[in-house]
C-alpha cells in the first residue's frame, strides 16, 4: 500500500508564543547554512572534507582518494576554502589542506554513520 502524500496540519490557527520566542532567534542566526549545507550536499566536496577529516593532505592526496583529477580537486578546494570549511598550508612546492574547524568532525561523522545504516 503507497503512503499518502499528505501530511496532516493542525485545523486552527494557534502560535504558541512561548516557544516561537524561544526558538525565533536561534533560527535567525542560521542566516547563511544554506553555503554550508551546499557544500556537504555535493559528493566529491563531501568527500573531500570527509579525507581531510582523518589526515592533512596535499591536493594530490586528496585527488588520489577521492578519485578525481588534482584540477578537479583543486576547484572543489578552492569552494571549501571561500567558505571558511578548510584551511591549507604551503610547504616548499606542496600544498597541505586540512578542516578549519575542528567542530566539522562529528558533523562529517554523523553522516558517515548515517549513511552506513
Amino acid at each position: 500500500m503507497a503512503k499518502s502524500t499528505d501530511l496532516p496540519v493542525c485545523d486552527i490557527e494557534c502560535v504558541h508564543a512561548d516557544k516561537v520566542d524561544q526558538i525565533r532567534p536561534m533560527v535567525s542566526a542560521l542566516d547563511g547554512v544554506g553555503e554550508l549545507v551546499a557544500n556537504l550536499a555535493d559528493d566529491t566536496r563531501f568527500k573531500v572534507l570527509y579525507a581531510l577529516s582523518q589526515s592533512e593532505l596535499c591536493v594530490c592526496d586528496v585527488a588520489a582518494v577521492v578519485g578525481a583529477t588534482t584540477p578537479a580537486v583543486s576547484y572543489h578546494l578552492r569552494l571549501l576554502y571561500r567558505t571558511g570549511l578548510v584551511d591549507y598550508r604551503r610547504a616548499g612546492r606542496l600544498v597541505y589542506y586540512r578542516l578549519a574547524d575542528e567542530d566539522m568532525r562529528p558533523v562529517l561523522d554523523a553522516v558517515m554513520a548515517r549513511m552506513a545504516r
